[in-house]
């Protein structure tokens, strides 16, 4: 009987065994190790470069990676390897192929040079066309890059040339999508008002230039609100990769070009929020006092913020009692406890106790009814009454 029981586990062993093998066989070995296997069997690699963070590349090593129909064509076609870019020869191989987003689904000769590539998650349909055209020497990147630049300008191999550099997040799909439009004598058409919106990614190209021309027509094909987006998105991509001064003349710039009719009152409501974000604190107070003297703040609570801040870090007694007048404006619109316990605060940081006391009281009083904590209040009271 126990030889039975053991017979039994270990036949289950087996089938358990047998199915985690279904899906893709993954090898182990160096680079140079890979690269020569990779020869002796005629094969490209196909490399997850992945790592332990990275959400996407675990939900495809966990619903992708362990298909049979997938098992069946990656082990049949390629070398596969899992490369973690964080660490041993991935942090040098992240380099050599520029990986900057993950998953990054590499295809590799053996010679070491990259022929195909993609980014992001791959359901299984997705990553099997994703293989087959890695498989095809005729469909790669490498021989699309070569027809590109024996000057084949077919406006069918380009769109397709543009979506495949865009797949994989290769900067060049910008250049490949204007040499696109250039093939195109009317951009009104569906089609290409989809391929506009897709790569008009930069405020300095010519599609994005003829989106903004022609927004009312584009806020039709999509809607007002994608139309947003697309343009909020655009503008913080950019602003998040200018450096140093550059972001101040970048925002200028794309406020102008997006937003021409209030790109002044843009610009100085993104200073202000630059330079408290930078800690530059001079900087900010001067932004800050040149906003609100050229412009209405929109809600009592934006007042109450910036006024709060210049309690917290500014000293110029000038420049606090600008932040006072809009302490006291946000408490004519919405007279609750924070905007009270801000203003008392700024009564005592500039030396007048009496209102300083007067208004903390109020504040406490308002606290009260409201169910505030205002245990801060308290703690400020104390001092003023030293």
């Amino acid at each position: 009987m126990r030889q039975i029981i053991i017979l039994f586990a270990f036949a289950i062993l087996i089938g358990t065994s047998s199915s985690a093998q279904e899906g893709i066989v993954f090898s182990d070995g160096t680079w140079f190790q890979l690269l020569e296997k990779a020869k002796k069997e005629d094969k490209v690699i196909f490399m997850d470069a992945y790592t332990t963070w990275c959400g996407p590349c675990k939900k495809m090593a966990r619903e992708t990676f362990t298909q049979k129909s997938v098992g069946e064509f990656y082990n049949t076609n390629f070398i596969n390897v899992k490369m973690d870019m964080e660490k041993g020869e991935g942090i040098q191989l992240a380099r050599e192929y520029k990986v900057r987003a993950y998953p990054s689904l590499l295809f590799i000769d053996s010679d070491g040079k990259l022929v195909h590539r993609s980014v992001g998650f791959h359901n299984r349909d997705q990553f099997l066309e994703l293989g087959s055209t890695a498989a095809d020497p005729s469909r790669r990147i490498s021989a699309l890059d070569a027809r590109y630049e024996n000057g084949d300008r077919d406006p069918d191999f380009l769109y397709k040339y543009a979506m495949t550099k865009y797949d994989a997040m290769d900067p060049m799909y910008e250049e490949v999508a204007d040499a696109y439009m250039k093939t195109q004598t009317d951009w009104m058409t569906e089609n290409n008002m989809n391929f506009i919106f897709r790569f008009a990614n930069s405020s300095d190209s010519k599609l994005f230039g003829y989106m903004i021309e022609n927004r009312s027509l584009f806020e039709k094909q999509f809607g007002e609100r994608a139309m947003a987006g697309k343009i909020q998105n655009l503008i913080s991509q950019e602003l998040s990769m200018a450096e140093g001064g550059d972001v101040l003349g970048k925002a200028k710039n794309v406020f102008s070009k997006v937003y021409p009719e209030k790109a002044d009152f843009m610009y100085s409501q993104f200073k202000v929020a630059y330079y408290g974000q930078m800690n530059d604190w001079d900087n900010f107070a001067k932004a800050a006092v040149d906003h609100y003297d050229n412009y209405t703040a929109k809600s009592a609570d934006e007042l109450n913020n910036v006024a709060w801040t210049f309690y917290e870090e500014i000293e110029n007694k000038k420049q606090l009692k600008c932040a006072v007048n809009w302490s006291k404006e946000a408490v004519k619109m919405e007279n609750n406890y924070y905007n009270n316990d801000t203003l008392a605060a700024l009564y005592y940081k500039l030396g007048k106790k009496g209102k300083a006391k007067s208004t903390a009281l109020a504040a406490i009083e308002l606290a009260k009814k409201e169910g505030e904590d205002y245990s801060i209040t308290e703690e400020l009271l104390s001092k003023i009454e030293g």
